[in-house]
């Protein structure tokens, strides 16, 4: 049977991502660290989620095995590795957020890139062929023209977390040139949907909206976004996996992006007519760090992945708020 690795499994992404594997017959083993960057309790409820999702689909419970520790732990790692035989490993864990990263850009440098570092050197060390790394639209700064294609250029990243992120595509290259590993490199475009970190936008604004307090509005609300639901990220990340497990030794970089722009307004206005609660908006200037814009070119995921989303922005708010009145 076919054993995967995913890091940060019990975040957002990590968490769909682990329950679809299960769904299809694969045994997952989860690594994280459950730190405090938020209630680490979020993710301990994420984790029952999935174990209850096994016992309703009748998945065997050892096929869902969770190991408790930091990537940057390089003898953690590697007892990890010693004791399964990964056919995969997708890496999602990371630290992520543009503004902490400002404030704290040591912190990002050695999770992102040393801990990014040490899952490539355990893959070179047990053989392991298939990796999917999750970098991030961030990458591309301000960049003037749109959408945002792969094969433009990245070189000014406008935050540390962005840097952190074009330097762990980098190191992935090098170990696909030296070791010869196939790997996908996916810029996910802020995805949002059920189990969204309580400190992202969607997910910020809806509980201040709720509690009647205050939306920090940053800028004059034209700033773009193009939000991809949390299903289609998951789906692009599956055939991306595909597109690795290929006889021929491969890297490619691919958008995973919805390829529409929501605004900042819009997406405010979205929150209230679900919510049906008027947003009490603190406006506040520009933040360093944050892009303008972000659209991506998906032409390329389309063509070799077969990448397709589906669910359109107002659909996926829908759902987040029918989770979020649940949660």
């Amino acid at each position: 049977m076919e054993i995967i690795l995913v890091t940060g499994g019990a975040g957002f992404i990590g968490s769909h991502l682990c329950e679809r594997l299960l769904e299809e017959g694969k045994t997952v083993v989860a690594i994280d660290s459950f730190n405090d960057f938020y209630d680490p309790t979020i993710k301990e409820r994420n984790i029952y989620e999935i174990r209850k999702s096994c016992n309703e689909k009748l998945i065997p419970k050892e096929r869902f095995i969770v190991e408790k520790g930091d990537i940057r732990d390089q003898s953690f790692l590697m007892k990890v590795f010693q004791n399964y035989q990964f056919q995969s490993v997708i890496h999602l864990a990371a630290y992520a957020g543009v503004r902490p990263s400002i404030q704290n850009p040591e912190l990002y440098v050695n999770v992102n890139i040393n801990g990014t570092m040490n899952i490539l050197e355990c893959l070179r060390e047990y053989r392991i062929k298939r990796f999917i790394f999750a970098s991030s639209s961030s990458v591309y700064g301000n960049n003037e023209k749109v959408p945002f294609s792969e094969d433009d250029s990245v070189d000014q990243p406008i935050s540390p977390y962005a840097a952190t992120k074009k330097a762990g595509e980098l190191l992935c290259y090098t170990y696909h040139h030296l070791y010869n590993l196939s790997v996908a490199c996916l810029r996910f475009f802020t995805v949002y949907g059920p189990r969204q970190r309580p400190d992202l936008a969607i997910h910020k604004f809806t509980n201040l909206i709720t509690s009647g307090k205050p939306v920090p509005f940053y800028g004059d609300g034209t700033t773009q976004r193009d939000y991809t639901y949390i299903d289609d990220i998951v789906d692009g990340i599956l055939k991306a996996l595909d597109w690795v497990n290929h006889k021929e030794t491969r890297y490619g970089i691919f958008n995973l992006g919805e390829s529409k722009t929501i605004s900042l307004s819009e997406m405010v206005q979205e929150l209230e007519k679900n919510l049906q609660k008027k947003a009490q908006l603190d406006s506040l200037p520009d933040q360093p760090g944050d892009v303008k814009n972000t659209y991506a070119d998906i032409m390329k995921s389309k063509q070799l992945l077969g990448y397709q989303p589906t669910t359109m922005f107002s659909e996926g708010i829908k759902k987040f708020v029918s989770w979020y009145y649940r949660y």
